[in-house]
């Protein structure tokens, strides 16, 4: 399973943490990666001071910040592959899974021994398939052999491990079968708990706890808000974790947050539904109804999907002592709704008719499932699309656990009918405002920013969007125009715009089109066309009246006004294409052949001492213990038998890499060994038992070469003097209403009157909505030569951007500016010390200016600048 954009940076995140911490130790190294500018940006509030596990601070003990639907569980597989090549540097690692339920952990142990789930198969690729997983009930099958050929998993409740008397567990309690794991291992060993034979002495308990404080075990721990008592960190130390890796959406504030993923880039990669469409009800009664019509509507989108989808009802009931109980809700949907009886399904303690059941089966006739926590979680279907609460939301604790089994998208796939991209919740609450407040307060528990959940929370009522949370909304006007048709023959109608239309039964049963806010001439266009004929002329012409009453009120998004910011292109091997840095990597062919594969002292040293290897790498030390060669490290191969070819192909595997074809590999690595054993002289047992460190230094020289042969290419293909670079309208991006939807909008009280898409539509700045960017915008809006100009969202995947050797770059501001010229601001704030960036930014900028030939700006805008301050600058620049 391919990994998503935001995973693939956590893990990264994570491995560069363990790489720094295995040179400096943990502390230093989470603390010097939360301060990097762009981390602290994303953790915010999350990061602090690194708090060591029990004082100990050689233990690296960080926490991934995955809101719900993120996948932290294929996350762990992943991570499990990263902390054995980067801190435990074992071939074959032991690791405790820890999940905070007896139902996680059977869904746990069976994903990890199906050789077809992708939690398996990410750690069968990173072990060659030695793999062996264990339920806890099942550790007294564990043997020393498994442990030394096989990535051994053992998953567990928190619970199990969690006591403070430890009399009377099973995984503390003296086992016979485990005594071949203690051969040889001394009665008196720090940290392994004794059996006291009253006189002082003792004997080794052949417990489990003794068994992992001795292997010294990779901790992860799933949904770590459960875990974080000083009774769970009493027994990490039992177990004496050689690192602690923490996944979960609410992390308490004594975790050290490593990493935190928005909910904007799960919405991004298409992960989650979103926005969710809230309708709040006076009475239960009156949610449950509307949760069922949402159902039929969405059941009927549905059918025109080609991918098969089955919206699914989510209803909370309440406890056993309350009015609306599972029993009393399941009649209800009976007696009063109509529903048939095998259409529901209830999932409590008690009652586990999902037992066994594939909701994903088109044979499946469950559209209904009735639960009150039982489904928090692991459990997971994506069919779920309406969340509905018979209690107040206020008193529901569990709602936002349940509310998560909504958020999930199908197949992970952005669907073409709009109404199934988004998730539904129907509230009881005696207000709108305190529903919205309620589920504001769900999601933030969910791992949303607060902002973000305000952002994503709509009205299903469209004339109740003005002043949502407090915050200022430009006031929407609405039509209602009446059909002759009846309301289910022209249903679709809300397709042509999903946030805008809404098609109700007027008084004399006939249909009510009512439309709120501007449709855009497409959106128009495109519902119109699906009108009866009959219809079309007279409602073109209610629409023409309402639109000449109001649209003074629309931005220019609304109004339908094409805003086109032309990209930069390259002209390569006589095809001009999108200047992408990695597109123009695709043009160009390079050879590790070309580069010398020899590492040299400064780069790569070993010094053998008593009974550690000395590494010094890039003149950064670290130490390795010399190996305990009848443990046969490297895939049961005994020590006599390893050879440079054997550690040719563990650097292959490690450092293996699909740019680069694995006979060139292969060749380029045999040089570097040879390198290392001739004239280096390395002795090979060396080099075997520190293959680790060595293998992350090769992959750090060949991430040098990538980085330079990308610098090379970047310079010939735009920069030098044969190089011919265009712009391109045609390929440009092309700036619309909604296009940032979702994303975290300004807060503050200053209006704009020229941003394309709305004062109220924003989105956020960098930095306090004070700031010195804030500032920046308000210059633009006020200059007199800007039509219009939009706040451009970084590495949102439809925001513009310029090509740089490494990546992308998205200044902050694009504007169009009464002339027809676009006008590109950056703002460079007074806390951006990187030159060598700033630089690169400036001079791709520049390159695009001169390539528009007259028909594009850019400006680096900064407080000062030759006497000039900001407007100065535009000014100047405009002129």
């Amino acid at each position: 399973m391919e990994l998503k954009t935001y995973q693939t940076q956590t893990l990264a995140t994570l491995r560069k943490f363990l790489e720094q911490a295995r040179v400096v130790g943990p502390g230093a190294a989470y603390e010097a990666i939360v301060a990097e500018p762009e981390m602290a940006k994303r953790l915010k509030g999350f990061a602090g001071s690194y708090k060591a596990l029990n004082g100990s601070g050689e233990t690296p003990y960080v926490c991934l910040r995955l809101p719900t639907g993120g996948g932290k569980t294929v996350l762990a597989a992943h991570a499990v592959n990263i902390a054995k090549e980067t801190w435990i540097e074992r071939d074959f690692p032991l690791v405790l899974w820890l999940v905070p339920t007896t139902t996680i952990r059977k869904q746990t142990v069976d994903a990890l021994k199906n050789p077809r789930h992708p939690y398996r198969a990410a750690l069968d690729d990173a072990f060659a398939g030695r793999v062996r997983v264990f339920d806890i009930g099942d550790f007294t099958q564990l043997l020393p052999h498994d442990l030394r050929s096989n990535c051994c998993v053992v998953v567990a409740t928190i619970q199990t491990l969690r006591v403070k008397d430890t009399e009377g567990r099973k995984v503390y309690a003296h086992h016979e079968m485990l005594e071949p794991h203690f051969t040889g291992v001394p009665d008196r060993m720090p940290g392994l708990e004794l059996i006291e034979d009253g006189r002082g002495a003792g004997t080794i308990k052949f417990s489990f706890a003794n068994l992992m404080h001795l292997h010294q075990p990779l901790m992860i721990v799933d949904e770590a808000h459960k875990a974080v008592t000083g009774l769970s960190r009493e027994m990490q130390s039992r177990v004496n974790p050689t690192a602690i890796i923490e996944f979960t959406a609410t992390p308490r504030t004594n975790s050290n947050i490593l990493h935190s993923v928005s909910a904007q880039e799960l919405k991004d990669e298409e992960m989650i539904k979103l926005p969710v469409m809230l309708a709040e009800h006076q009475t239960w009664q009156a949610a449950v109804t509307g949760a069922i019509s949402k159902r039929a509507e969405l059941a009927e989108d549905a059918s025109r999907e080609r991918d098969y989808i089955r919206p699914i009802v989510l209803f909370q009931a309440q406890n056993k002592d309350e009015e609306v109980t599972v029993a009393v809700l399941r009649q209800h949907l009976i007696d009063v709704e109509g529903i048939e009886e095998h259409r529901i399904a209830v999932a409590t303690g008690d009652q586990r008719e999902l037992d066994g059941i594939n909701l994903f089966d088109p044979d499946c006739e469950i559209d209904f499932i009735i639960t009150v926590e039982a489904l928090k979680e692991g459990w997971d279907c994506s069919f779920a699309y309406v969340f509905c609460s018979v209690a107040n939301i206020h008193s529901a604790t569990d709602a936002e656990q349940l509310l998560g089994r909504v958020l999930r998208m199908p197949y992970a796939k952005r669907r073409s009918v709009p109404s199934l991209n988004r998730a539904y919740a129907n509230l009881t609450s005696k207000s709108f405002s305190e529903a919205a407040y309620a589920l504001r307060d769900r999601l933030v528990a969910m791992g949303f920013e607060e902002g973000e959940a305000e952002d994503n929370i709509l009205p299903e009522q469209l004339d109740l969007n003005e002043g949502l949370f407090g915050h200022a909304r430009r006031p929407q006007p609405s039509v209602a125009v009446s059909l002759d048709a009846l309301p289910a023959a022209v249903k679709e109608l809300e397709a042509a715009a999903p946030s805008k239309v809404r098609v109700t039964a007027g008084e004399d049963g006939k249909a009510v089109v009512k439309i709120t806010g501007f449709l855009s001439p497409a959106e128009k266009q495109k519902l119109i066309a699906a009108l009866p004929k009959a219809e079309a002329g007279g409602f073109s012409e209610q629409i023409a009246s309402y639109e000449a009453e109001h649209l003074h009120q629309a931005s220019p998004a609304e109004r339908g006004e094409t805003f086109i910011v032309p990209a930069l292109m390259a002209w390569v091997q006589g095809e001009l294409e999108l200047a992408d840095t990695d597109i123009l990597m695709e043009y160009h062919d390079w050879s590790l052949a070309d580069h010398s594969p020899k590492l040299e002292a400064k780069d790569f040293a070993i010094q053998a001492t008593a009974d550690t290897f000395e590494i010094d790498i890039d003149q950064q030390r670290l130490f390795v213990k010399h190996a305990d060669q009848s443990a046969q490290l490297l895939l049961d191969i005994p020590v006599e038998g390893w050879s440079e070819q054997t550690l040719v192909l563990f650097l292959d595997r490690q450092v293996r890499d699909k740019f680069i074809g694995q006979g060139e590999l292969v060749r380029w690595l045999t040089e570097l060994v040879n390198c290392l054993t001739g004239p280096r002289n390395i002795p090979l047992s060396a080099l075997m038992q520190c293959k680790y460190p060595l293998a992350r230094k090769v992959k750090e020289r060949i991430t040098e070469i990538r980085a330079k042969e990308r610098e090379g290419v970047y310079q010939r293909s735009l920069f030098a003097p044969e190089a011919k670079p265009e712009i391109s309208f045609d390929s440009g991006f092309v700036f619309a209403d909604d296009m940032f939807a979702g994303v975290r909008t300004y807060r503050g009280s200053y209006r704009f009157s020229k941003h394309f898409t709305g004062w109220d539509q924003v989105a956020a700045f960098d930095g306090a909505d004070d700031g010195e960017e804030l500032n920046c915008a308000k210059l633009l809006d006020s200059l007199p030569a800007v039509k219009h100009w939009i706040r451009n969202v970084p590495k949102h995947p439809a925001a513009f951007w310029l090509p740089t050797a490494s990546g992308k770059f998205y200044p902050d501001f694009v504007a169009e500016l009464t002339d027809g010229r676009i006008l590109v601001v950056e703002y460079k704030g007074a806390h951006l010390t990187d030159a060598a960036d700033t630089d690169e930014k400036r001079a791709i900028g520049a390159l695009w200016e001169k390539a528009s030939d007259g028909k594009g700006l850019f400006l680096m805008a900064e407080k000062q600048v030759d006497g000039k301050d900001v407007r100065g600058q535009m000014l100047a620049k405009v002129r």
